[in-house]
């Protein structure tokens, strides 16, 4: 077990945690706070402010206020503050990958590993590109001057979801500045801590104050005032469908954009030629990662009928092998998940499951006297039909189904509304191509599963969300508004 930053540890223990708006520490309007929870041990691992309207009204304020220097600023100025930005977090990386490691629960390996790293080569990747993108566009038009000039919106609503606090933030708001916009973010109550300690480091890297701003609270109080506010010009949602669509509905009574990141139900197709091995250890990984609490995440499992018992067996083998512990133990390859709330809606899943025929290949230990929120990984098999197959359960789990021909996966696969990532395995790279293409889903991979990288899009379709994605320059022009500007010249 690692020992807590001496950094890490004074933020922690700053009660309550306040609002941040202006660059600065905000006192709350209100008396109410929430306690944050560890997942490890269900101890209270800090206390934070709940606002409401008046502290959405005060930041959004803030924020228009710092949009008429911040928009100002030359992209070269801008992009310069990102680097510093980035420098910061470099150097604080270790105390970030604590944070967020006991905030969500997953293991600090991973934080180190791929969230803190990942999120820093965000900042850089945008603040490079945003110099590279050109804001006006020439437009050859018969006897006419014209062009289309690209230019910010303005104050950018973002609400995020728990499983990775940290990585959304940063692919949700770096694009928005990068562009010149400022935002006001609310990030989950139950994980809400790196959002805090990035905003601190915001200003400390020279981001004027009221760019970045933070507002925490529940969706009833903030995330809905912070959608009709009426100088909020786009509004970002990352989380489930249903709430998606109250956002998107919101949005579209004020007449204004929104960008929807939402659930899915990822399935990855296995043919008769796959790599086993390599299957089996990438899926396995892929729905212990983060303690499986990963939207894009492949818990249909279509395996072919040839293979399907070979497969079977060897994925249960290497599940059984999976180092479930503390998060800061740096030993622990998964770790509790997040919320005890959460653990109770992950293993009713199973029960319905269990009682709608599903059977179990291998089972879900969860210690009940462990105060810790700690579940094992868990396989099921059964039919198309059952609740665990069609609903997106978040947690260490996969739904085992067997196929005989291409056209019987593709037709399954394609049957639920979701359509957020998928991925096909076989050695023969034309029939992974022709059936990734069919797959209903905006990312598509072959031979690999949770594949990410800045310039490569990604983003869902049909209930999965809309709305250019992330990690790509189509998500940079997400936040330009395109203007047309005409001279006649006769």
């Amino acid at each position: 077990m690692i020992l807590l930053d001496e950094k890490a540890s004074q933020f922690l223990n700053i009660t309550p945690h306040g609002h941040w708006w202006d660059g600065k520490l905000q006192s709350n309007q209100s008396p109410l706070t929430a306690d944050v929870y560890n997942p490890v041990d269900g101890t209270r691992l800090a206390s934070v402010s709940m606002g409401g309207e008046k502290e959405v009204d005060l930041a959004v304020r803030s924020a228009d206020k710092a949009f008429q220097q911040w928009s100002k600023l030359s992209v070269h100025d801008r992009s310069a503050l990102m680097h510093r930005f980035a420098d910061l977090m470099e150097k604080e990386k270790e105390i970030l990958a604590q944070i967020e490691s006991l905030d969500v629960g997953k293991a600090i390996t991973a934080t180190r590993g791929f969230d803190i790293p990942f999120g820093i080569e965000c900042i850089r990747y945008f603040a490079d590109l945003a110099i590279q993108t050109p804001r006006d566009t020439p437009l050859a038009i018969t006897n006419m001057e014209a062009r289309v000039h690209r230019s910010p919106y303005g104050v950018c609503g973002f609400i995020f979801p728990w499983n990775f606090p940290y990585n959304l933030l940063l692919w949700g708001i770096i694009p928005a500045l990068a562009a010149g916009n400022t935002v006001v973010v609310k990030p989950s109550e139950v994980t809400p801590l790196s959002t805090l300690y990035v905003a601190q480091l915001a200003v400390r890297a020279g981001i004027p104050a009221g760019v970045f701003n933070v507002v925490l609270g529940d969706g009833p109080s903030v995330g809905v005032t912070l959608t009709e506010h009426p100088l909020i010009k786009r509004m970002s949602f990352t989380g489930s469908a249903r709430a998606g669509a109250d956002v998107a509905r919101r949005c579209g009574q004020r007449i204004i954009p929104c960008k929807l990141e939402l659930g899915g139900k990822g399935a990855a197709v296995l043919f008769e030629d796959a790599d086993i091995e390599k299957a089996a250890t990438q899926l396995a990984g892929a729905i212990t990662f983060n303690t499986g609490q990963v939207c894009c995440t492949a818990t249909r499992w279509f395996v072919h009928e040839n293979i399907y018992d070979t497969f079977s067996k060897r994925v249960v083998e290497v599940l059984q092998k999976i180092k479930v512990g503390a998060s800061l133990d740096e030993s622990t390859e998964m770790g509790p998940l997040a919320s005890a709330e959460h653990k109770k809606r992950v293993l009713s899943y199973l029960d319905q499951g269990v009682k709608q025929g599903a059977k179990v290949l291998l089972e879900a230990n969860h210690n009940e006297k462990n105060p810790g929120y700690f579940l094992s990984p868990f396989l099921l098999e059964g039919t198309d039909e059952n609740i665990c197959f069609r609903e997106e359960i978040f947690g260490p789990t996969a739904f085992l189904v067997c196929f005989t021909s291409e056209e019987e996966a593709i037709r399954r696969v394609n049957q639920i509304p979701y359509g957020l990532a998928n991925s096909v395995w076989s050695q023969d790279l034309t029939r992974a191509n022709r059936v990734a293409e069919q797959l209903n889903a905006g990312n598509n991979w072959i031979n690999a599963h949770n594949v990410f990288a800045y310039g490569l899009p990604y983003g869902g379709i049909n209930q999965s969300g809309f709305g250019g994605g992330v990690n790509s320059p189509e998500t940079l022009n997400d936040y330009l508004q395109p203007k047309t500007i005409a001279r006649p010249l006769s």
